[in-house]
């Protein structure tokens, strides 16, 4: 089987996230670079591990979502999908599986609110990883005074956490904003598209979505 760590030193996959960063870089976009994708994986990997999915899973999911943000390189609009036929080529190039392909694509293909749908348990991980990477030091805009709603909300977030209780009956997005940058109000204003394709994927895990914002639970 092809490995998450096979994928992390592989040149050509590095040269592409790196030119879908600089993409969106060019465009005003937070840093999706390789500290967001190795995040990503990791918080997948933690949701899949605590909800007891075998170890062929979980890697699934990391190279999901270490993937998941190629199509950038292409374009910001539907992103998602040329992602997953990029991922697509890449990963038979390398000779995967086919079932293990049409899994990690079908979850790139399905990780962005505008068209996506969690259809599995792995698309529902990369889900909730990718939208709970919310923090200060994805903002490369270094003047404030400039900041559009997306700066402000991102560079409010002092601390984010996605913790998994241990009953396995809710999933909790912990979040602690600095509202002298951002207000919870502009924080839903620009995700509540995000939050509501949460809430779908915690219940493909059989889990209800929380989100706690300094130390109040809105949902």
């Amino acid at each position: 089987m092809i490995t998450y760590e096979q994928l992390r030193h592989n040149a050509e996959i590095k040269t592409y996230i790196e030119g879908a960063d600089a993409a969106l870089a060019a465009l005003g976009y937070t840093e999706h670079s390789f500290a967001h994708v190795t995040k990503v994986s990791q918080i997948a990997s933690y949701i899949l591990t605590k909800m007891n999915a075998d170890s062929h899973a979980v890697e699934l999911a990391k190279i999901a979502a270490y993937l998941h943000d190629i199509g950038n390189l292409v374009n910001r609009v539907d992103h998602s999908q040329s992602g997953a036929v990029m991922a697509f080529r890449i990963l038979r190039s390398m000779d995967m599986d086919a079932a293990d392909v049409a899994t990690i694509v079908s979850a790139i293909g399905n990780h962005d609110e505008g068209t996506g749908v969690p259809i599995n348990d792995i698309s529902a991980a990369l889900i909730l990883a990718d939208k709970s990477d919310v923090r200060r030091s994805r903002v490369r805009n270094t003047d404030i005074s400039s900041f559009d709603i997306h700066d402000r909300v991102n560079y409010s977030v002092t601390d984010a956490n996605l913790e998994i209780s241990n009953d396995k009956t809710e999933i909790t997005l912990m979040l602690t904003i600095d509202t002298e940058y951002g207000s919870v109000m502009d924080y839903f204003e620009i995700f509540l598209g995000r939050m509501v394709l949460c809430r779908k994927a915690a219940e493909k895990l059989g889990l209800r979505f929380r989100l706690r914002i300094n130390g109040q639970s809105l949902l």
